[in-house]
């Protein structure tokens, strides 16, 4: 008697097949992620993977923008609870944070695509970096609106805020080793919190500051 083929719900698939590449790109970074190790992972063909999302670039870009549409999700639910546009602001810094550190290669990645001025950000890249900026002019709208802000160039205090936490996630090693063997202070030991309460700190500060 022939067994009947059990087939894949594509749906699970595309989501293992999802899940389990954000976590090698975060812990090994695009060129050290191997799609054999992946297909080994999600206990599939690499025919499969390639069937889903055709490349590795293009699935790159789909962890890339599946992280971010997840940014995007927590800080509108959180904003939603927030009284004052310096909540928001604190739970857009907060939250990015947290993702940048839970997956710090992806942090790397993004700055590559920014940076790469040999190549364009592919469209649904760029729509999904461009929900995340437009979410933060919201929030310093509504505070110049409501004078808890003074008027700023939200564009600056963006790149601010996630340069600096970009750069503290793709430093990590090297102050770390700094700080050993030059005996300076690189921060090598700040957590997550204690890094986004002070950018919090330090940002809200300068928005506040009457000109």
């Amino acid at each position: 008697m022939v067994k009947p083929v059990k087939r894949r719900n594509a749906k699970k698939s595309k989501k293992l097949i999802l899940d389990s590449a954000t976590k090698l790109f975060s812990k090994k970074g695009y060129s050290r992620t191997s799609m054999d190790e992946l297909a080994t992972m999600c206990d599939l063909n690499k025919a499969m993977i390639f069937y889903y999302y055709k490349s590795k670039q293009g699935l790159y870009e789909a962890v890339i923008v599946e992280v971010l549409d997840e940014i995007y999700k927590n800080i509108s639910k959180d904003s939603e609870i927030c009284k004052t546009p310096s909540q928001e602001l604190e739970s857009f810094i907060k939250t990015y944070a947290s993702f940048a550190f839970s997956h710090p290669y992806l942090p790397a990645l993004l700055l590559k695509e920014l940076s790469d001025s040999g190549s364009q950000i592919p469209e649904t890249l760029f729509m999904h970096m461009k929900k995340l900026y437009k979410l933060f002019m919201d929030i310093m709208s509504r505070g110049v609106d409501r004078d808890c802000f003074v008027d700023v160039i939200p564009m600056i205090v963006y790149f601010m805020i996630l340069g600096t936490l970009n750069l503290m996630v793709t430093t990590k090693s090297l102050r770390v080793n700094a700080e050993k063997s030059e005996e300076i202070d690189t921060c090598a030991l700040c957590d997550v919190d204690l890094i986004s309460d002070y950018v919090f700190k330090k940002i809200q500060k300068m928005l506040k500051e009457q000109q």
